[in-house]
């Protein structure tokens, strides 16, 4: 069997360690995984108003996200059509225009150039012709996703089926954003994602989090760009209480961490072969209360605890990917089948690109 070829889950191998160390698998991925997948952007919360906007990085395309005068929410390139300038440098609220730091070019809230300082010389020049290229968007469950390639995957496939899971008193949209936390960690971001993908590991690295599920009852399921993992819950009522732990991942780089009164999204954001960043964002029912306020403390002081037992953890894979040692292991099939899901549409995507094997 070729390295790249489909893989029973019975008899899975993980993916050899040449997809996690090759720089060249880097510009790969770009176009056969990135620019047709579609990626989160914000919660519709932090566009609220005319200006309001959030900047991102879309596997080394920065990006940015504004509400529009006209009300409409618009994601372009955030890359001046000058000389490469960024045009926004982190979120911001109410902005009348979008001017780019390196020469003072002014774009409207649509993405056209106003003005363009001492340019009025230049033959031919129309800053109206100049334009900030545009990225599909959708909104579903008040999350802003936008595709930055001109063939993306159907967007309804990507959340088939998670509606019925968590409307009602699950849905998201009402929630209000809270906190940024940021992580820089030394390896693949296939690697975090591997790693997300599996609850085999928890037991031996989350102490805390394997006394708060229940890992006999602990299912995965899978859908063609999904999968969910979920648990019983039991914590304090000064954390999240009794219900259930929904982990969703979404092709190819999101996932939604739904639990009691709490959405925490994660995007993993390549920044080389061998460093990812990690972005979470914390949303809250509007809630000010001093019991809300505790549970939200305690919450975001459980979820770096966690992160930084994965990125020790995940550092320490990248390392042993990198060695020379490794050999592709066998998967095991009742923990990794989403592990093996993902790494399944990985093979179909280099298959697809032509990766040599």
């Amino acid at each position: 069997m070729t390295e790249l070829a489909p893989q029973p889950l019975d008899h899975a191998t993980a993916l050899p360690a040449r997809f996690y160390t090759d720089p060249g698998i880097r510009a790969v991925e770009r176009h056969a995984i990135f620019d047709r997948g579609w990626q989160l952007l914000a919660h519709e919360c932090q566009l609220r108003n005319a200006g309001d906007h959030v900047v991102a990085d879309f596997a080394g395309l920065p990006v940015l996200a504004v509400r529009g005068a006209d009300g409409e929410i618009r994601a372009m390139h955030n890359v001046c059509r000058h000389r490469a300038g960024p045009i926004a440098q982190c979120d911001g609220l109410a902005a009348r225009s979008l001017r780019c730091r390196y020469h003072g070019w002014t774009y409207g809230l649509d993405g056209v150039l106003k003005s363009a300082p001492e340019m009025s010389t230049a033959p031919d020049f129309n800053v109206a012709d100049v334009r900030l290229p545009q990225l599909r968007v959708r909104l579903w469950q008040g999350l802003v996703f936008a595709c930055s390639g001109d063939d993306p995957m159907p967007f309804d496939e990507l959340v088939a089926g998670i509606d019925a899971r968590i409307g009602g008193d699950r849905g998201l949209a009402d929630y209000v954003h809270h906190q940024r936390v940021g992580y820089d960690l030394a390896c693949n971001w296939k690697v975090y994602i591997d790693n997300y993908l599996e609850g085999y590991h928890v037991p031996h690295v989350h102490p805390a989090l394997n006394r708060m599920l229940d890992y006999r009852s602990y299912v995965t399921e899978t859908a063609p760009w999904h999968s969910l993992q979920w648990s019983p819950l039991e914590s304090s009522d000064g954390l999240y209480g009794s219900g259930d732990a929904l982990y969703y991942w979404l092709w190819p780089n999101t996932t939604l961490n739904i639990l009691p009164g709490r959405l925490q999204t994660n995007r993993v954001v390549p920044r080389g072969v061998d460093r990812c960043r990690v972005e979470f964002d914390f949303y809250y029912p509007p809630d000010d209360s001093s019991a809300a306020r505790a549970r939200r403390e305690a919450d975001l002081g459980f979820s770096d605890e966690v992160q930084h037992e994965d990125l020790g953890i995940c550092e320490d894979v990248q390392r042993g990917l990198a060695s020379g040692s490794y050999l592709p292991g066998r998967l095991n099939p009742l923990r990794e089948n989403a592990l093996h899901h993902f790494q399944e549409l990985l093979r179909n995507a280099y298959r697809q690109a032509g990766v040599a094997e």
